[in-house]
Parts: structure tokens; sequence; C-alpha cells
């Protein structure tokens, strides 16, 4: 993972394709999420940065890449790096969670959400399935899910879109148990 000055997370993307070896990673990418806004009164699907200020890299040559990246003008810092340390990996849970919600890929889609009877929320799909003791709020009115997750060793929200795909009543089914909505 490196820091970069929020804002140059795809020109920093750019300049690691251009000038370092593809052999020395595997992805180069910044997570994004696929959300909606209302925008002069249309929904609109946005699509914005899910960590701003990081790029995330897999490689299995760490200190080759680490000197390959140096030559990288907007390479700011690898996160982890101590001293004696070149390079401390994504913990495995924080790796966990970003697969998960991205799918393996580099958005976290919008989740499929159902109100129901009583105030709850049914997830029906997408990266919030499964989530359900780590969403703290539910705002129907923006169509977003605040996530609690730990990143860099501390817990930090997210926010990740919804789109509501109607009303339903009775209570949740299974282990999706009511969400509380604002």
């Amino acid at each position: 993972m490196i820091q970069v000055a929020p804002g140059t997370e795809s020109r920093t993307e750019e300049l690691i394709r251009r000038r370092v070896d593809s052999g020395l990673y595997g992805r180069c990418f910044h997570p994004l999420r696929h959300v909606r806004r209302k925008l002069r009164g249309e929904w609109r699907d946005v699509h914005e940065k899910l960590i701003p200020g990081y790029v995330f890299l897999t490689s299995t040559s760490i200190e080759e890449l680490y000197q390959a990246l140096r030559q990288v003008p907007s390479f700011t810092r690898l996160l982890g790096r101590e001293e004696g340390d070149l390079f401390l990996p994504l913990p495995e849970k924080e790796a966990a969670w970003l697969e998960q919600i991205t799918g393996g890929g580099t958005e976290a889609s919008l989740s499929l959400v159902k109100v129901i009877e009583g105030d709850g929320i049914r997830i029906l799909s997408g990266p919030l399935k499964d989530m359900e003791g780590r969403i703290r709020k539910i705002n129907l009115h923006k169509r977003t899910a605040e996530v609690e997750v730990d990143f860099m060793n501390r817990k930090t929200v997210v926010h990740l879109g919804i789109e509501m795909v109607g009303k339903g009543s009775g209570p949740p089914k299974g282990n999706e148990p009511a969400q509380e909505k604002t």
C-alpha cells in the first residue's frame, strides 16, 4: 500500500505503470465505490474513491518494487515501513474485507436492499451482504451505508452505496437481521 496525496491516485497509478517493470507487481489500483447521487433532481451513478490517498499494489518482490517506486515522482511512502523492515503487508483481516467489498476487483458495487415493515432493512445482495455486524447506519435518503472496518490498525468508517428495490412486509429472513435506518 502506498500513501499518496489525495487526488493523485490515478496519476500515481499511471506513473507506476509507465516507470515500474510490470513483472515487479501484480495489481495496482485505488479502490472505488459505486454510489448514486441525486443531481438536479435525477439519480445518477457516481464512482468515488473508497479510501482517498492510497494506492494498493500486490507483489512478491517487495524489495525490488520499493527500489523501483523510489523513481516515481509522486511516490510518498510505502505504509508499514519501519526501521529494519522493508515493508509490512496489509494485515490479512484488512485485505479480506477489501477483497470482500470489491468482489476481488477494484470497485465496491451497489448493495441491493429492501425496506421491510417495522423500520427494518434486508440486504439482498452486494458488498454489504454478510457484513451486518459492521453496518453502523443506513441512510435511505442519501442511499449510503456506513460500515466500520479495521484499516491501518484503527477503526475507520467507509460509506458504501445502496439501491432500494422496493418495500416488503414481514420480518427479515434467515441470518439477515433488520438494520437501523435513518
